[in-house]
């Protein structure tokens, strides 16, 4: 049936005006549903029982559903999600002290292709829509917190689950936009993540957004060489003209860049590498996240030691890039970053 997650309130008071309702109920079924994160019709006693019957018999909030909730040792959550069309995506939340994080998905596995990442060894393929990117939003949401119940810090979304986020740039700045409404979701875009494997003709076009998230690079190589090999779409988009793109890119008074570099052991983690890394971002207004590789049985990959990334970060500092090392979460549930695979059990 037809989803309501995923229309803005003009579609809804069009659809509402379209069964001969007031167009106030459009903007009633919006409140409920964004504002409140309402998941089921029967549950909106604003409207009548009629008309939420009537509803109930052409359209769904959502179509999604939760198949499992992995749960880690250290608080992290992996939701398996069922799309309408049967297909599987994951979705991460990530609990810290100051703030919680939900990492999503925007396509259904990935056509970038990078050899250091489960989510590009699945099959399947296709882009998720705006509904169904602000869906696994609601659902982790009401999972984690309960249905409207705010939550008790601040919550970070980041782009970084299954997908590129910048091949499917429509919808996911339909969603942000969706996600950002103060009648709704009212989610700040400056806690907002896009990660991207560096789709140069999408960062000019986010850099003219009116409503604009955080960019994030997935750099992980200092040379085309090495980063053909690791993130394919570096041979139509290479290290220099992706830089090119990142310098001329506007940022507010106190945002930075990030760049993402998964730490690869005697592959991309050589002191020759960090020096070169820190040329290379000189003249943007930068920070880096350093990613120790996660594990999987399918990839060749194995993560740098702690003490080899722990030297890497003092290089770049040292060279004036702000520089951390981020802790891996969920790695026994197979939530961590690159791990994204759609798997049913560990």
């Amino acid at each position: 049936m037809n989803p309501l997650i995923g229309k803005t309130e003009e579609d809804l008071i069009d659809f509402l005006t379209s069964l001969d309702e007031a167009p106030f109920r459009g903007k009633q079924l919006y409140r409920a549903i964004y504002g409140n994160r309402i998941l089921n019709i029967d549950s909106i006693t604003e409207l009548s029982a009629s008309l939420r019957e009537r509803l109930a018999s052409v359209c769904r909030i959502t179509n999604i559903e939760i198949t499992h909730v992995f749960r880690s040792e250290d608080g992290t959550r992996r939701y398996l999600l069922r799309l309408e069309d049967g297909k599987e995506i994951e979705a991460v939340f990530i609990p810290e002290q100051r703030r919680d994080t939900i990492c999503i998905s925007c396509q259904v596995g990935c056509a970038v292709g990078c050899t250091f990442c489960m989510t590009a060894q699945l099959p399947e393929r296709r882009n998720m829509t705006a509904g169904e990117i602000v869906a696994q939003v609601m659902i982790v949401l009401n999972e984690v917190y309960g249905a409207g119940n705010s939550p008790p810090h601040g919550v970070n979304l980041v782009f970084m689950g299954m997908g590129e986020s910048f091949l499917n740039y429509r919808e996911v700045m339909k969603s942000v936009r969706l996600m950002a409404d103060s009648k709704g979701l009212a989610l700040s875009p400056k806690r907002m993540t896009l990660s991207t494997s560096g789709i140069i003709p999408k960062i000019a076009d986010l850099a003219k957004e009116t409503i604009r998230p955080r960019l994030a690079v997935s750099l992980s190589a200092t040379t085309d060489e090495l980063r053909n090999e690791l993130i394919p779409i570096n041979r139509k988009y290479p290290i220099e003209e992706l830089l090119k793109a990142c310098r001329d890119f506007p940022l507010g008074e106190r945002e930075r860049l990030t760049f993402e570099y998964v730490m690869l052991d005697g592959i991309n983690d050589s002191d020759a590498d960090a020096v070169r890394l820190a040329k290379l971002l000189r003249g943007i207004r930068a920070k880096v996240n350093l990613i120790p590789h996660n594990p999987a049985p399918e990839l060749p990959y194995h993560s740098s030691l702690p003490d080899r990334i722990a030297s890497f970060q003092q290089i770049l500092i040292a060279n004036g890039v702000p520089t951390f090392i981020r802790k891996p979460r969920g790695q026994d549930i197979s939530a961590a970053c690159g791990q994204l695979a759609a798997r049913h059990s560990d």
